[in-house]
């Protein structure tokens, strides 16, 4: 009897967008795509201060996938070396990067732990963000010690993955999800995408433990040639750039000045 009342309990919980959001996670990025036109909506670019002092902007951008050039996915790091967070960021010919984020998606005054993480605690969100703002916050406001990795992909790749970003975020935008710290979490997600555009990608213990993500790219033949991937975490090492850059306009290319594939 017990156990069939927990199972009831737990079938009851359901996710839900209405919710009162923390500032930074009150919208999930949707977008439309017209040839090779994508227009995103709700693209945050946040100008922070501290955790509880920011301008909250959220914004409509453009971008032509005709001039989607490159792929980069940073890790974050604010503990342990096994657990990181990732980001994937696309750089455009005109300059601009667009940097996508998977999150667990709080409510106002609520704090995320791993524990919760298995027992629906929180929902998922995918968010679109300028990296003075993605990555400004994790390194300057947040203290934590991020590192960037060009990603070598074919154009048909690039723009495969670009929108099997938006064709995500829009199906949570409609239908709600649970983050769940093994299956649905910032890494599981992005290597399911990516299952779908290179065929053969394994399972690996490297998904879960997230710090340790480079690794598997590197097996898979994924990084930048002709460097080790101690070279590769050492030049990509972006945390003392970013500090250095604040806000600037030349944020993006101040933290990529001397990673491998980087022109």
């Amino acid at each position: 009897l017990a156990l069939l009342m927990l199972r009831l309990w737990w079938r009851s919980l359901q996710p839900s967008h209405d919710r009162e959001w923390a500032d930074d996670l009150m919208h999930i990025t949707t977008g439309a795509v017209h040839g090779s036109e994508v227009v995103l909506h709700n693209v945050r670019n946040f100008t922070w201060q501290s955790e509880q002092e920011f301008e909250a902007v959220w914004e409509t951008r453009q971008y032509d996938l005709n001039q989607l050039q490159s792929v980069d996915v940073i890790t974050s790091y604010w503990g342990i070396p096994a657990i990181a967070h990732i980001l994937v960021s696309f750089g455009f010919s005109d300059g601009r990067f667009i940097t996508f984020t998977v999150e667990v998606r709080r409510e106002k005054a609520e704090v995320f732990s791993e524990l919760g993480g298995f027992f629906k605690q929180f929902e998922l969100a995918i968010i679109a963000s300028d990296e003075r703002d993605a990555v400004h916050v994790r390194t300057n406001v947040r203290g934590e010690d991020a590192y960037i990795y060009r990603v070598g992909l074919s154009d048909a790749a690039m723009r495969s993955l670009f929108l099997a970003y938006i064709n995500e975020a829009n199906r949570l935008a409609e239908e709600p999800r649970f983050y769940q710290t093994v299956t649905a979490n910032c890494t599981t997600l992005v290597f399911r995408m990516m299952q779908s555009i290179v065929a053969g990608l394994p399972v690996d213990y490297r998904l879960l433990l997230s710090g340790y993500l480079p690794s598997y790219i590197e097996k898979q033949g994924g990084l930048q040639p002709g460097h080790t991937l101690s070279a590769l975490r050492k030049a990509g090492r972006l945390t003392q750039r970013a500090r250095a850059a604040g806000r600037s306009d030349d944020f993006s290319v101040v933290i990529r000045q001397g990673v491998p594939g980087w022109r």
